[in-house]
């Protein structure tokens, strides 16, 4: 099916449930004297949830994003809903961005308008990009899969299909962070000779390095990442563990309660992004509660969780990626890789430290990682 013209409109009955809902929150309790450190703090959620039911326009933000160009089509009997903005320059590069978990489409909205047109943002024409940016299956607008086995694989299989059948692009470059790295690798791995090259914000949890008994074999960088992973996994990764495992319980509860399904994704933003603990510091409410509703109003935070079940249960192994790499490693992003690591498993031709921002990099610092894409893929641009 040919992409079709997409215009995000949410029925008014599912906002009218919503404000019903946080009419009628019922509250935990939260012991004294504590704070985030067990989670979601309670009185800063309140405060949302009260900006939310009172004053958040969702109208209103629906129509901002709706000045994007979006359109969905049925690859391989799944929608896929996605932005595609042509660039403004004599050649565009085009360029799929894959988002990751808790984010959606949403995380390349800033960065879209600086990719497109680099020249009114102080760029120069030639950078520009023509920018697909995909909404994974089961999440945001995009069709939920009803069978098992969608997996980043699989995800990536899919924008094959999406760039060269329904968009017609012969050669294409790819970026993508979380979620969007591994579908990024999976893309360049088993298609080398579609690809220009990828650039990644992070390669993931190495699981390879975080479970190897073999210390004799690790260097000391590759040691102290497998001590960093274990801690980091024991302290922040009971998220993970339920969606690896039993998503399908967690689905319920955040399915059910808009106040359930913030707080689960209030507390990763917080914890990931750049903010020294104060969301403020990075985010609006609008940000914030846009970021949240395109779960609410979807329904997709379930689907969304058993992708984490699929990559631990279905995924095939990942071998060495030929295709030329950036790795941008943005300052307060969650486990940094070893460099030699990396270097063993992807054909690293660009290592960028940046000094600001978190795990939700276009979200935090738009502008630091559109000027890093220009200058990796300005190599690799080929001239008709």
């Amino acid at each position: 099916m040919a992409p079709k013209p997409y215009r995000i409109h949410v029925p008014e009955e599912v906002l009218d449930d919503l404000k019903h809902r946080l009419h009628h929150v019922r509250w935990p309790n939260q012991p004294e004297n504590t704070g985030w450190e067990r989670g979601t703090e309670m009185t800063y959620l309140q405060t949302l949830v009260t900006y939310w039911r009172d004053h958040y326009d969702w109208r209103a933000q629906e129509a901002r994003l709706n000045r994007f160009s979006q359109y969905r089509c049925n690859v391989n009997g799944i929608d896929i809903h996605f932005v595609h903005e042509r660039g403004k320059g004599p050649h565009p590069l085009p360029l799929i961005l894959t988002h990751g978990w808790p984010d959606s489409f949403l995380r390349y909205e800033k960065i879209i308008p600086l990719l497109i047109d680099p020249a009114s943002y102080g760029g120069r024409a030639e950078d520009a990009f023509d920018v697909i940016v995909p909404s994974v299956p089961g999440f945001g607008f995009s069709g939920r899969p009803t069978h098992p086995g969608m997996n980043n694989a699989q995800v990536a299989e899919l924008w094959v299909k999406l760039m060269t059948e329904e968009l017609g692009y012969e050669k294409f470059a790819a970026a993508g962070g979380d979620v969007g790295s591994g579908v990024t690798r999976y893309l360049a791995a088993n298609h080398p000779e579609l690809l220009y090259g990828i650039h990644l914000t992070d390669i993931g949890i190495i699981r390879a390095l975080m479970n190897s008994s073999e210390e004799s074999e690790l260097s000391a960088e590759e040691r102290r990442y497998q001590q960093a992973a274990s801690a980091w996994v024991a302290q922040e990764g009971g998220y993970m563990s339920i969606q690896t495992t039993r998503p399908q319980t967690l689905a319920y509860g955040l399915s059910d309660s808009p106040v359930g399904l913030a707080s689960w994704i209030l507390e990763k933003l917080r914890t990931w992004s750049d903010c020294d603990g104060d969301l403020r510091q990075r985010f609006t409410e609008d940000e914030l509660l846009t970021h949240i509703m395109i779960y609410w109003v979807t329904n997709t935070v379930g689907s969304a969780a058993h992708l984490y079940y699929e990559n631990t249960h279905t995924l095939p192994p990942l071998g060495y990626i030929t295709v030329p790499t950036a790795l941008a490693l943005f300052k307060a992003d969650i486990l940094p890789p070893p460099k030699e690591w990396a270097m063993r498993n992807l054909n690293i031709s660009r290592w960028t430290s940046i000094p600001r921002g978190g795990h939700f990099t276009a979200m935090e610092e738009p502008e630091l990682m559109a000027d890093d894409l220009r200058a990796f893929f300005r190599s690799y641009r080929v001239s008709p």
